[in-house]
C-alpha cells in the first residue's frame, strides 16, 4: 500500500509540474484526490486526453530463410496484424487517422508501397494513409511513439503504430553498405557508425568486462523463459495466427500452414553446447551465433487512441503511453544505448528506474544486454520474463511493436502489482530508445467515471 501511495505522489508530481511544493499534495492521498488535484492544476492531467493502447498484436517470430515465414511476403505479414487490431476491437477501419510502420532493411520506396498494399489487404479504405519510419532497431517503437505524439498533438484521434521485417526476403549478407563516403574515415564517430554490429558487441564486452560465460548464461535464460512462455500458452494473447504457405526448396511444392508459435526457441539450450560455438566476429572474442539475436521474420501492430474516445467506444484499455526518449551514445559501443535511454524515459514520466515493474530490453547481443542490466542495477527477474531476441528473434523493424504486445499483455496478467513497464533497445550508429507504459486498468475505474460524467475526460 505504501508503495502504491508513493507512486501516486510521483505521478501527481509529473502531472502537476506547476507546483513542486509538498503542501500541494494531500498528506494521505488517494487516487481520487491525486487526480482531482492534478486536473485542477495541470493541463497534462486531463485523463481523457491520455494516449492509450486498446490493442497490440504480433505474428509469431520465425527464423529467416528456414522458418515458418521463409516464403511469406512482408505485405502479407503486415496485413495480418493490421487486420487483427481493427477486427478484434470491432473498429471501423475508416476511423484510423494514420498508420505508421517501422521497417529497416528494404529500400524505402519499395517498402512504402508494400505497406500501402498491406493496408488494402487488411481492408482499409483509400482514405486511410500510411507511411514508414526507419530508426533501425527501434523503428517499431518509434512508429508507436510517432502515432502517440500525433494523437497528443491533435492531428487525429486514432492511429496504428506497426512494424514489419522479412529478413528472408530483404536480408543483406554481412549487413554491409553498398557505398560509403570516404570522408567518414576522417571523423572517429562517423567512422564507427560503419562498424559491423558484431564488432560493437565485442567492443562492449571488452570495454565493460562482460565475460563469455555471462553472455552464454543470458542466452540460456532467454531460451528457458521463451520455452516456458510457449509451453504455458500465454503468448496466444498476443500472437495472431497467420495462414500462409511453405515451399519445398527441392520440389517447389507448396504446403499450406498456420504459423502461431515462435520457431527460433531452443528449449534445450545449455552452457555446455554454447561453449562449443566459435566466435563470429573476432577470433579471440566472445560473441557467437548462440549469444546474439537471431535474424527473423515477423510483424506487429498497436492501436492507439485518446482515452476519452476509447471509453466512448467502450474499448478495454491495455496500456497508457507515458513517455518516450531517444539518446545518443558512442557508435563503437552502440549496444549501451538502453542504459541511457531508460533513465531518460523514466524521468520524462516522472519516475525513477526503480519505479519500473517490468522491462522488455531487446537482446541484440548478450554482451550489451548484460551490460545494460548491470549498469542500471535491474532485477533480472523483471526483465524479459518471457524470453528475448536471443531466443525469440529480432525482425528489426518489427521488434518494437512486438515488445509492446509482449509487455502490455504480461502487465495485464500480473495485475495491480505491475503498474509501469519499459521497452528499450539499442540502435545501430549509436543510440538507445525507450518508452514507458502504464498498465491500462490501473486508473480505469476513476477515469471511466470522469469521462462518462462529462464526455471529455477534462
Amino acid at each position: 500500500m505504501e508503495k502504491a501511495t508513493e507512486r501516486q505522489k510521483i505521478l501527481l508530481r509529473h502531472l502537476n509540474p506547476l507546483s513542486s511544493s509538498p503542501s500541494r499534495i494531500n498528506d494521505k492521498p488517494t487516487l481520487l484526490s491525486a487526480v482531482n488535484c492534478a486536473a485542477e492544476l495541470s493541463p497534462m492531467a486531463a485523463f481523457g486526453d491520455d494516449v492509450v493502447i486498446v490493442a497490440a498484436y504480433r505474428t509469431a517470430i520465425c527464423k529467416a530463410k528456414r522458418g515458418g515465414f521463409k516464403d511469406t511476403l512482408p505485405d502479407d505479414l503486415l496485413a495480418s496484424v493490421l487486420k487483427a487490431v481493427v477486427e478484434r476491437t470491432c473498429l471501423d477501419p475508416s476511423e484510423v487517422g494514420d498508420i505508421v510502420v517501422g521497417t529497416v532493411i528494404a529500400p524505402g520506396s519499395q517498402r512504402a508501397m508494400e505497406c500501402r498494399v498491406a493496408a488494402y489487404f487488411a481492408g482499409f479504405p483509400d482514405s486511410v494513409p500510411i507511411r514508414t519510419v526507419n530508426r533501425q532497431c527501434s523503428s517499431g517503437l518509434q512508429a508507436v511513439a510517432d502515432v502517440a505524439a500525433s494523437i497528443r498533438a491533435g492531428y487525429y484521434d486514432i492511429g496504428i503504430g506497426a512494424g514489419v521485417e522479412s529478413m528472408s526476403v530483404d536480408h543483406i549478407p554481412g549487413g554491409g553498405f553498398n557505398t560509403t563516403n570516404p570522408r567518414a574515415q576522417e571523423f572517429p564517430g562517423a567512422r564507427d557508425c560503419l562498424l559491423p554490429m558484431g564488432i560493437t558487441s565485442e567492443n562492449v564486452a571488452e570495454r565493460y568486462g562482460v565475460t563469455r560465460e555471462e553472455q552464454d548464461m543470458a542466452a540460456v535464460e532467454s531460451h528457458k523463459r521463451a520455452a516456458a512462455a510457449n509451453a504455458s500458452g500465454k503468448l496466444k494473447d498476443e500472437i495472431v495466427p497467420v495462414t500462409t504457405k511453405i515451399v519445398d526448396p527441392t520440389t517447389k511444392a507448396e504446403k499450406p500452414i498456420v504459423v502461431s508459435v515462435d520457431d527460433g526457441v531452443r528449449p534445450n539450450s545449455n552452457m555446455v553446447d554454447l561453449a562449443k560455438l566459435k566466435t563470429v566476429f573476432k577470433p579471440d572474442g566472445s560473441t557467437t551465433a548462440g549469444n546474439a539475436s537471431q535474424i527473423s521474420d515477423g510483424a506487429g501492430a498497436v492501436l492507439l487512441m485518446k482515452r476519452s474516445l476509447a471509453m466512448k467506444k467502450r474499448l478495454p484499455i491495455l496500456g497508457v503511453f507515458r513517455s518516450f526518449a531517444v539518446t545518443g551514445v558512442d557508435p563503437a559501443v552502440m549496444g549501451i544505448g538502453p542504459a541511457y535511454a531508460i533513465p531518460a524515459a523514466a524521468n520524462l514520466a516522472g519516475l525513477k528506474v526503480s519505479d519500473i515493474d517490468l522491462f522488455e530490453i531487446n537482446e541484440a547481443f548478450a554482451s550489451q544486454y548484460v551490460y545494460c542490466c548491470k549498469k542500471l542495477e535491474l532485477d533480472v527477474n523483471k526483465v524479459n520474463v518471457n524470453g528475448g531476441a536471443i531466443a525469440i528473434g529480432h525482425p528489426l523493424g518489427a521488434t518494437g511493436a512486438r515488445c509492446v504486445a509482449t509487455l502490455l499483455h504480461e502487465m495485464k496478467r500480473r495485475g495491480k502489482d505491475c503498474r509501469f513497464g519499459v521497452i528499450s533497445m539499442c540502435i545501430g550508429t549509436g543510440m538507445g530508445a525507450a518508452a514507458v507504459f502504464e498498465r491500462g486498468d490501473s486508473v480505469d475505474d476513476l477515469s471511466n467515471a470522469r469521462v462518462e460524467a462529462n464526455g471529455t475526460g477534462h
